[in-house]
């Protein structure tokens, strides 16, 4: 069966006069996050003003251009559902490797695989915002990083400090990341619903990965 798009109705501002700015601004952030997850950033603005009961004047008063509304919507969702304890779970050496990649990869799942943040960000590619190489840039110093470093860890590798990153390490983390974040391709533009648990996919591609990464790591230091 083809996936749903998800129904949604339009939040209304109504009673203008009553709402607070601050209220009436995140009302207008909300529903331009929905849209565009939609339609696209070809999306007009006046459909959005439109959807919103509101006239396109007053929704430029809270936003003076596309791109100023656009920007608010990159720092709602893909930079305001970053958790920073994200970071703590990758580096917590009490906790054995493969146990931090696994909850750090089901909890970072849980945000981008839905509806808005994944159309969200297909979208911004193939309009080439730079939208999504600010997010990589944030996701490689951020996580890729340290999983880097905790792998060598693990496997008695020279430290980044002492050795840095190299590019064929990173593609191997991109390799497991962007098999994860398929799975969102799959369901929310093939319209391919999983028949799998995403936490049993997640659990398998981390052992996987594991189980391969040590190969292309930079060899033991000489004693």
């Amino acid at each position: 069966m083809k996936q749903a798009r998800r129904a949604r109705l339009p939040t209304p501002i109504r009673e203008q006069q009553r709402l607070d700015p601050s209220e009436r601004e995140a009302i207008i952030a909300r529903e331009a996050v929905s849209f565009f997850a939609e339609h696209g950033f070809e999306g007009q603005t006046r459909e959005l003003a439109k959807r919103l009961r509101i006239t396109q004047p007053l929704l430029y008063r809270y936003f003076p251009s596309k791109e100023a509304l656009i920007e608010r919507v990159y720092q709602e969702v893909f930079v305001g559902r970053w958790k920073p304890s994200w970071e703590k779970i990758i580096t917590d050496r009490s906790v054995p490797l493969k146990a931090r990649l696994i909850q750090f990869y089901r909890e970072y799942a849980e945000v981008i695989l839905t509806y808005e943040w994944i159309r969200l960000f297909m979208f911004a590619g193939l309009k080439d915002l730079g939208l999504n190489a600010r997010y990589l840039k944030m996701l490689r110093e951020r996580a890729f990083e340290r999983v880097i470093e905790e792998i060598r860890i693990e496997y008695g590798r020279p430290s980044t400090d002492e050795l840095p990153t190299t590019d064929l390490e990173v593609e191997m983390i991109w390799g497991l990341h962007a098999a994860i974040f398929y799975l969102g391709v799959r369901k929310f533009i093939y319209s391919m619903p999983l028949e799998t648990d995403v936490n049993s996919i997640i659990d398998a591609k981390v052992t996987t990965f594991l189980g391969g990464v040590r190969f292309v790591l930079p060899a033991k230091a000489m004693a």
